[in-house]
């Protein structure tokens, strides 16, 4: 890792010559690759607690889901700028507390496409924010832990009664996997959090397991009577 990494510094200049850096929210010049201008950073929102409600779990989210960070989210996960999950994985790290001493480290399991949409877009983009998360220090990656063994729906327009309907089921853990969250600190890791349907069918999923703890960590998190369209 150590060795890619000097790579990716020893090509960094000829990367941004050829590929000028842009704001991936609205496309100003910045200093760097994956980077955000003034005008951008300054309109993020940053929840001030960890409770939503509907949820039994903290939820650390780097930002309320506003236009700006809606734009991040789209470019990321349908504009195929994988590269911006280190930047979305540092604000997400941000907000998580440190792993406690003595402890094993969380397993961070990231929410699970269901194998079509993973083929159709080409990658889990809560398994890339878990992977980078893992490389900032907030833990162990787990990204197998979850399966999604029924293809859903697009959830959005849906109330949360019908939403709870479609996910019944829909999720589980892996073959194999149960032994290995059990008394494990568990971190769910998602892009974005609306409803929290689904993030609700996870940790039921996990928590048959009998984890130590649960948590959600998540980019952007829809604050309670806010409507922006779905990402």
């Amino acid at each position: 890792m150590a060795v890619v990494a000097h790579i990716a510094r020893q090509f960094a200049p000829l990367v941004d010559f050829v590929y000028p850096p842009r704001c991936p929210s609205c496309g100003a010049s910045v200093a760097a690759q994956a980077g955000l201008c003034i005008d951008c950073w300054s309109t993020l929102e940053v929840p001030d607690h960890p409770e939503v409600a509907g949820h039994d779990v903290p939820v650390y989210a780097a930002t309320y889901y506003n236009e700006t960070s809606r734009k991040l989210v789209l470019a990321y996960k349908h504009g195929g700028r994988i590269a911006l999950s280190g930047l979305l994985a540092r604000l997400i790290a941000a907000r998580m507390p440190e792993p406690l001493a003595g402890r094993a480290p969380p397993l961070l399991v990231p929410v699970p496409l269901h194998r079509w949409r993973l083929w159709s877009r080409g990658f889990n983009q809560s398994a890339l924010l878990a992977r980078a998360l893992e490389q900032s220090g907030k833990g162990e990656a787990a990204v197998a832990a979850l399966v999604r063994f029924r293809r859903t729906p697009n959830l959005g327009g849906l109330g949360r009664e019908a939403r709870e309907r479609v996910l019944t089921g829909a999720i589980r853990l892996a073959p194999g996997q149960a032994g290995r969250i059990a008394g494990r600190d568990i971190v769910l890791v998602d892009d974005v959090l609306t409803s929290g349907a689904t993030s609700r069918a996870c940790i039921a999923a996990i928590a048959a397991a009998h984890p130590a703890s649960i948590a959600v960590a998540c980019f952007a998190r829809v604050e309670e009577g806010h409507h922006f369209a779905q990402p």
